[in-house]
């Protein structure tokens, strides 16, 4: 599905910016070589249909596996690879993409592209017709748009983590782990530059450093199917995910977010 041409014209956009991307596409990958060949097609199908100039960043987050090598073989014009070193995680890459952006708007999505491409229409429709700083892509918000669900034990585990978001960071937002969110890249580079999260967790550090600026944030029902073979270990990395909300409060007590 392209995004309509009604709501996101170049001359809705500041001269300034019409000669760079309108959006770019962040995709953190680590050992993703059996499906990022599939996603980087599906994505370029929907460039081909859209109206709109796109940029794909896929920053490799110090994979062993051929990721790299597939996404080398890929890029040309609209498709750049950036590589980590060695795995720092995937807020580490998610940041490292969104800096190195040069689009109006910066989505980043799951390698697995649990939310379709298309689904972008929708958040990009909501940031430039209400001036949206972030658009958040959504499962809770309305479930009858989840096509595979994940495990109860996971779905449980997600409930109790949002919880802790609303108890531990204020943040009224009903789901802050799906991996699809919009940004305004201008009016947002200050958050990912103080983002000092770069695991899973990472996430809500982003939504709480958008609020303290007081950006405007919004959540929209997308369609999302489980994928297998995700990388987060529900009790490993569910536990240092939580951890990192008591950091994430305890860096804001002691201002280091100023």
């Amino acid at each position: 599905m392209a995004v309509s041409e009604t709501s996101m014209k170049t001359r809705d956009l500041p001269e300034s910016e019409e000669l760079q991307p309108t959006l770019s596409i962040v995709i953190p990958a680590f050992n993703e070589a059996a499906r990022i060949g599939n996603s980087i097609h599906e994505i370029r199908s929907f460039i081909e249909s859209s109206p709109l100039s796109i940029e794909v960043i896929v920053v490799d987050d110090g994979s062993v596996d051929a990721t790299a090598e597939i996404v080398r073989r890929l890029a040309n014009r609209s498709l750049r690879l950036l590589r980590n070193d060695e795995n720092h995680g995937k807020g580490y890459s998610v940041r490292q993409g969104v800096l190195n952006a040069r689009g109006t708007y910066v989505l980043f999505t799951d390698a697995d592209l649990s939310a379709p491409i298309g689904e972008l229409s929708k958040l990009l429709d909501v940031a430039v017709r209400d001036g949206v700083d972030v658009v958040i892509g959504s499962r809770a918000a309305d479930r009858t748009t989840i096509e595979k669900r994940q495990t109860r034990f996971r779905e449980l585990g997600g409930i109790g983590f949002n919880k802790a978001v609303r108890l531990l960071l204020g943040l009224n937002i009903s789901d802050t782990q799906c991996g699809f969110k919009l940004f305004h890249r201008e009016r947002t580079r200050a958050v990912f530059e103080k983002q000092t999260t770069f695991g899973f967790g990472f996430d809500p550090e982003i939504l709480f450093l958008a609020h303290r600026r007081g950006l405007r944030i919004r959540e929209v029902p997308v369609r999302w199917s489980h994928s297998e073979g995700s990388k987060l270990n529900p009790v490993r990395d569910g536990l240092r995910m939580f951890g990192d909300l008591a950091r994430i409060r305890w860096n804001d007590l002691i201002g280091r977010y100023r």
